[in-house]
């Protein structure tokens, strides 16, 4: 029986599917479902995308695609960003991010012009051979010519304007296709940024696209962990590896089953505070591969099979946590790990 509980609201996802939309009005809005969406669950996320009317999806990885295909049937955009051999994966359409994939396909792509992040995509000198020889496209059908952002939650970073300017460049010399270019902060960048096809991501499932400003999305996620077991302490007794915490009165100790096999690093101790019911609940002690112990003096109703609140509407949302963790959102969710139960809210 798992320990841990992960509950995802499909509504809240679409819904900031659908803000999205209305603010990237220059065109369609995909979804970006790798990492089994961003470890909250590709199928029935992007079945309920999909319900709603999304019709363009991406993932990292040939059997990313191929597993969601099977989910969503025919129709919908299938495009993965890593790319493929040629003709070994029809059912999807390959992201191409160099001159020996330009060479190897034929018919519907996606070009990948790398605009700065040096990363994937065709680099300079490929585009430049490109315009030199534009008979190496020949047979390719571009559904899109693509970039990715390295900067676009941050607004004022010169490299945003920079990749916007070389990318439009390197279009010009390509066939005549339309363009996908925001990502989830992207598409808060304004009109510059528009364009046929935004790829967001991270503000679905809830993380904040613009930092340091309001959120703008819902959050779509709750996690608990349950308690395995309740005991009272005295005063001068130590709890977890190295003793690193000592009760300084009779204390009350929860012990859930989470740890950082699930994704919850060592690092939290001393920072993070459950919730049970409303009352605040510290974490004392190291966090252990699969173990968390809570100090829940004075609440008489902790019982085991009770569950504490870490990320949720009574504790944080998933920036929140991934502030205490030293790290970003992104992290925080594809962190959590297999042993999760996840249970869906219905849209």
């Amino acid at each position: 029986m798992a320990h841990g509980l992960l509950t995802i609201d499909l509504g809240a996802v679409v819904r900031n599917w659908h803000r999205l939309c209305e603010i990237h009005a220059s065109g369609a809005v995909a979804a970006v479902v790798k990492a089994n969406a961003y470890g909250l669950g590709a199928a029935p996320i992007a079945t309920a995308l999909k319900e709603a009317g999304c019709r363009h999806f991406f993932v990292a990885t040939v059997e990313e695609g191929e597993a969601l295909r099977d989910v969503l049937g025919e129709g919908p955009m299938i495009a993965v960003l890593d790319g493929f051999r040629a003709r070994q994966h029809p059912r999807l359409t390959p992201v191409l991010n160099n001159l020996e994939e330009i060479r190897a396909h034929s018919g519907p792509v996606i070009l990948h012009v790398d605009s700065g992040m040096s990363r994937l995509g065709l680099p300079v000198n490929e585009l430049e051979a490109l315009a030199r020889d534009p008979a190496l496209l020949e047979g390719i059908e571009p559904l899109y010519i693509m970039t990715h952002l390295a900067a676009a939650e941050e607004p004022e970073h010169p490299l945003n304007a920079a990749q916007i300017a070389r990318f439009n460049e390197a279009c010009l010399s390509l066939p005549r296709a339309r363009r996908s270019i925001a990502n989830s902060s992207g598409i808060f960048l304004g009109p510059r940024f528009a364009s046929d096809l935004a790829r967001p991501g991270a503000a679905l499932y809830g993380i904040n696209p613009t930092p340091g400003r309001p959120n703008p999305m819902e959050p779509v996620l709750r996690l608990e962990g349950q308690v395995l077991q309740v005991r009272d302490i005295p005063a001068g007794q130590t709890v977890g590896y190295g003793g690193s915490w000592m009760a300084t009165r009779p204390s009350r100790i929860a012990t859930i089953g989470l740890g950082y096999a699930d994704g919850l690093p060592r690092r939290l101790e001393g920072r993070l505070i459950g919730d049970f019911r409303g009352q605040p609940l510290p974490l004392v002690g190291r966090v252990s591969m699969d173990l968390m112990t809570f100090d829940a003096t004075g609440l008489q109703r902790m019982r085991p099979g009770r569950w504490v609140e870490l990320i949720g509407p009574n504790t944080r949302d998933v920036d929140a946590m991934a502030a205490l963790c030293g790290t970003i959102g992104y992290e925080v969710l594809t962190s959590l790990g297999s042993r999760f139960r996840r249970e869906y809210l219905p849209v």
